[in-house]
């Protein structure tokens, strides 16, 4: 089959290097891609939200799976312009519709559907600038830290974890009242702070069956310590040590299942990935946040612990029949590192001429920031390459991975060199 990958990241570069191992495969492309999705499809000048180029793209390709990385065009209803238009509505897509993509794109309209299912989540309550006062003294009852998140995608930036009150209440007004998060924080959702450690769950599922991929824990911080501002992610490892089986267990049965059936009691249709942000908090999970597509970084660890045809995997999505699909795990421990552009996630400088990629030994190098320019490959982006490694635990892959962090070179080159930090000495995995 022809497949069309939506997106320019690390984790399009890992679909594209997974599925282009794939025998199913007949033709693939990337829109737009980068460097490193070149060398495993072809890329194409079409942006993540012209939906009218994408269709006319995938009818003169006899494209017959477009798969959707980033969640701008899921919240902007790619999937719903396909199944309203009768020259494409038979392409099958791997994203969720609209009104499910909320569960990323609205804060409030997550917490809401916890609330309704059951599924363990932090007190809160929601707020716009006429009812700030409210917030105000919502946040009075509450113990420090202060969490406060734009209710609208902010792109992972709109979520503030501040330890003073006064800070949390000046924050607040210039969230609502100034914008400052733009039109995402016109609604802020203020939380009950968890006091545990974070993981991050997968789900693939068809809307009815579903399966679980491996789990991984990022680290978004940009300093060593987790200090300093928000990023993207820095980088991430999979397995997560303290996800025994017990654990994964709960996770399952509190949280994965109630979340599909209770799409299925709203009568949300969802094809495709369920991203599940949990804290683990005294051994049990509570659910920080939902995203409606892969993690990135984390996809640069999960999806390579998956043996299986993802291509079929993803065709059992398409067809409501991923039950039927087999999916076995590797067992080994996956690790990436991920480089990036001096002065993220501020401002930072693009088109830095990149070299000793070929001198990378042992690890897979997926591109996020990149281009080709001439016969340079350029960073074009605040996360420019993340490197990916095997290893008998997280310990060895990330080693290997630091080795061939300090080959690859470009101006202003920075990564965390502290990743895993907090979880030396946890207990072993157990499944």
């Amino acid at each position: 089959m022809n497949v069309l990958i939506i997106g320019s990241g690390g984790r399009e570069h890992v679909f594209a290097w997974k599925i282009a191992q794939s025998p199913k495969l007949n033709q693939l492309f990337v829109a737009q891609g980068n460097a490193g999705t070149a060398n495993c499809g072809t890329n194409v000048n079409i942006a993540v939200n012209d939906f009218d180029a994408i269709k006319n793209f995938v009818l003169e390709n006899n494209i017959s799976l477009v798969v959707v990385g980033p969640e701008d065009p899921l919240v902007n209803g790619i999937h719903d312009y396909f199944l309203a238009d009768d020259a494409v509505k038979n392409v099958q897509v791997i994203g969720p519709q609209k009104e499910a993509a909320k569960l990323e794109g609205s804060k409030e309209f997550a917490k809401l559907f916890m609330l309704r299912h059951g599924i363990p989540t932090a007190k809160h309550a929601s707020f716009v600038k006429e009812n700030i006062d409210d917030g105000f003294a919502f946040l009075e009852t509450l113990h420090p830290p202060y969490v406060l998140k734009a209710d609208g995608l902010a792109a992972g930036k709109g979520v503030l974890i501040l330890e003073n009150l006064e800070k949390a209440k000046n924050e607040l007004r210039e969230m609502l009242e100034s914008e400052k998060f733009g039109s995402a924080s016109s609604k802020v959702v203020i939380e009950e702070f968890l006091d545990g450690i974070e993981l991050s769950v997968f789900v693939l599922t068809d809307g009815n069956s579903y399966k679980i991929l491996p789990e991984a824990k990022d680290y978004k911080r940009i300093g060593e310590g987790d200090t300093g501002l928000n990023t993207g992610g820095m980088g991430a490892i999979s397995p997560v040590p303290f996800a025994d089986a017990e654990f994964m267990q709960k996770v399952e049965d509190s949280i994965v299942k109630p979340t599909i059936e209770g799409l299925q009691k709203d009568g949300i249709p969802y094809k495709g990935f369920v991203f599940i942000g949990l804290m683990n908090v005294d051994g049990n999970p509570y659910v920080i946040e939902y995203n409606v597509r892969m993690g990135d970084p984390e996809c640069e660890v999960v999806i390579p612990r998956i043996k299986s045809d993802f291509l079929e995997l993803l065709e059992g999505v398409a067809n409501g029949n991923l039950f039927e699909k087999t999916f076995e795990i590797d067992e080994r421990s996956v690790a990436t590192v991920m480089l990036v552009s001096g002065g993220y996630p501020e401002a930072y400088e693009k088109g830095k001429v990149m070299s000793g990629l070929g001198d990378v030994q042992n690890s897979i190098l997926f591109h996020a920031g990149t281009k080709q320019d001439g016969e340079d490959i350029v960073t074009n982006g605040g996360r420019v390459i993340a490197i990916t490694s095997y290893g008998n635990d997280f310990e060895g892959a990330l080693n290997q991975s630091y080795a061939n962090a300090k080959k690859i070179t470009f101006e202003e080159k920075y990564y965390r060199k502290d990743l895993g930090f907090d979880l030396k000495g946890k207990e072993k995995v157990t499944s």
